[in-house]
Order: structure tokens, then sequence, then C-alpha cells
């Protein structure tokens, strides 16, 4: 049977390099390599999450990381000052506002990329 207590998640990005300065130098979080030589990103109270290396990678059309914010206004900010460009979105009921973020509901959220591509966000839930 499964054992749900060791249930993690794993993404691929083309260069593992580019990925490990991402992770820790743009978004601050502890990253290493593991004994397989892949990196395992580190979030604190949860299992670690791997990042494997793929030669024919497609970024995730989707979101694979959302990262909960205390306030996304100062977060978009000061990633935006790391260097993270944040998408715009003016499809139907997705429309960010000038700061990038989806405003509305219970959630506040801004999606960037990481160097591979792959889609991540920033959020605030506005009921906490």
């Amino acid at each position: 049977m499964l054992h749900l207590q060791n249930t993690f998640s794993s993404f691929s990005v083309d260069q593992l390099e580019e990925a490990h300065r991402f992770y820790t130098e743009v978004l601050g979080f502890e990253v290493i390599y593991n004994t397989m030589g892949l990196l395992e990103l580190q979030i604190a109270n949860s299992n670690p999450i791997l990042i494997y290396p793929k030669t024919n990678h497609s970024p995730a059309t989707f979101t694979i990381l959302n990262f909960p914010v205390d306030n996304i206004d100062r977060a978009v900010a000061e990633l935006s000052a790391r260097g993270v460009t944040f998408e715009n979105y003016n499809d139907g009921s997705i429309q960010t506002d000038q700061n990038h973020i989806l405003r509305g509901g219970e959630l506040d959220i801004a999606w960037f990329k990481d160097p591979a591509g792959n889609i991540l966000s920033i959020l605030q839930n506005k009921n906490v």
C-alpha cells in the first residue's frame, strides 16, 4: 500500500545549476544536492521537493509550486528587485492588475517562472 507520510513532489528543469542558483539566491530557499546528484528543495514542515534534469524538458503549463506569503504586494516588490519577472494575465476571469496580481475572493495571487520556464506563484490568503 502507499505510504502517504513519505509522499513528495518533483519537477524537471533543463539546467540543474541554474535552478540551484535561482531557488537559493533569488528565492532564498535551502537547496541541496542529494546522493544521486539531484536537487532537493527544502521546505519547512514538509517533505523535500525533488528537482531533476531532463534533456528534453518542456516547461509546465500550469502552476507547479505555490508559495504562501503574508503580504503579496511586498513579496512582489522584493522578488522584482531580485530580478523576478511576474506574468500578466488578461484572459476572461484571470485579470492581473498593474502590480501583476490577481485580486479577489479569498486569495490574491501572482505568477512567475523559474529559469526553466516552470510556472510558480506567490499567494496571500486574505482570511488568515
